[in-house]
């Protein structure tokens, strides 16, 4: 058994009519979250995927990038929306955003800003924020 717990929390997400649009990434994050648990278990840390009731509003990349949280305490890293541990986005990909945000937080914790730290992020993804 692992003795290092990684969460990954994805709240639920709507996305309203007409406004911002991202392609589903649902089976991209099932196949990259699959081969990290592999890849992670090699160092002692269980990466457990948590489906939130929280209802999150996707009205641009932030809020996709806010929906999905990580806490990994064996590094002091409480529950942190996506969007603070990685800051901007140079691809738009949530996939390879989220990958990103793993390694973070578990191979450099000392990377990721303190949770009293809110700084905004404009990703230029077309929203209008």
């Amino acid at each position: 058994m692992a003795d290092k717990i990684l969460d990954v929390v994805f709240f639920q997400r709507i996305w309203p009519a007409g406004e911002w649009q991202y392609a589903d990434p649902t089976a991209g994050l099932t196949k990259m979250l699959t081969e990290m648990k592999e890849e992670l278990a090699r160092f002692g840390i269980q990466l457990r995927c948590i489906e939130e009731e929280f209802v999150s509003k996707i009205r641009g990349y932030h809020d996709l990038l806010n929906s999905m949280r990580l806490a990994y305490p064996a590094a002091g890293i409480g529950s942190l929306p996506l969007g603070h541990v990685i800051g901007a986005s140079k691809t738009l990909d949530i996939v390879e955003d989220l990958r990103r945000g793993i390694n973070r937080v578990v191979f450099a914790p000392e990377t990721v800003e303190p949770s009293g730290s809110d700084k905004m992020v404009c990703h230029d993804c077309g929203c209008g924020c």
